[in-house]
């Protein structure tokens, strides 16, 4: 892996406020799906509007496409990268054990959060923006109670720089795109399943209104998390997960 897959454009960026809203910024004009890879972001973002920290060193880019498919089967690709996020983790490490995949867009190292994803749509695009601690890990100050705590990939003794785990990134990703295009979601979601963190057991999915204490049993075919529950099972859509 690492040469750069055909089909696919590149920016590099040293500052920026956000790898999500330069895609944004740059959407009616690109021609082909384009990797924007920023060495420091001002004004990052995370899920519900939740800042993260990206010193220079870590790895923020974010893939934006142009989106052909109605938006449910879009949001399917929050796994797609999150697969391909794992299979380069292992690849720059050689450590398959270590890492593990959490519903519904993180990616664990040894039980801490190393990666996450972000999707947004824009116009007719869809936007995938992905943080990686790969040197850095915001201290535990920084993220809320009872959250997963950070890491970073250079605690297994890898040090890859940003450049490079783009390059390893954006091929892991394109075979696993052609995938998804050609088979739909099926092995997407069975090969996602095989590296899920938790499976069996009870996990807690938080909404900004409930929660819900059950096993982890499954995902479904529509990315849905499937808890078991002392009153039978219990689909969640959207949730942040904890252990």
């Amino acid at each position: 892996m690492g040469k750069w897959p055909q089909g696919y454009d590149r920016h590099v960026l040293d500052s920026i406020d956000s790898t999500l809203s330069e895609a944004a910024r740059l959407a009616p004009t690109l021609a082909a799906a384009t990797w924007i890879l920023a060495a420091e972001q001002t004004a990052a973002r995370g899920r519900r509007g939740r800042s993260w920290a990206t010193p220079r060193g870590n790895f923020a880019a974010t893939l934006i496409m142009p989106r052909t498919d109605p938006p449910a089967q879009a949001a399917l690709r929050s796994f797609v990268m999150s697969l391909a996020l794992w299979r380069s983790f292992v690849e720059v490490t050689g450590r398959e054990a270590d890492f593990a995949l959490k519903w519904p867009n993180d990616v664990l190292l040894r039980g801490g959060k190393v990666a996450g994803i972000l999707l947004e749509g824009t116009g007719d695009h869809l936007a995938i923006g992905i943080g990686v601690n790969l040197a850095h890990a915001p201290g535990a100050d920084q993220v809320e109670a009872g959250a997963v705590r950070p890491v970073s990939l250079s605690s297994t003794g890898a040090m890859v720089t940003p450049e490079h785990f783009l390059d390893t990134l954006a091929a892991q990703y394109a075979v696993l795109e052609d995938q998804f295009r050609t088979y739909g979601f099926a092995p997407i979601r069975a090969a996602w399943m095989e590296q899920a963190a938790r499976r069996g057991e009870v996990i807690t999915a938080r909404t900004m209104r409930d929660e819900t204490v059950g096993v982890f049993e499954d995902v479904d075919a529509s990315g849905n998390l499937i808890l078991g529950t002392p009153k039978g099972r219990v689909i969640v859509t959207a949730a942040d997960v904890y252990f």
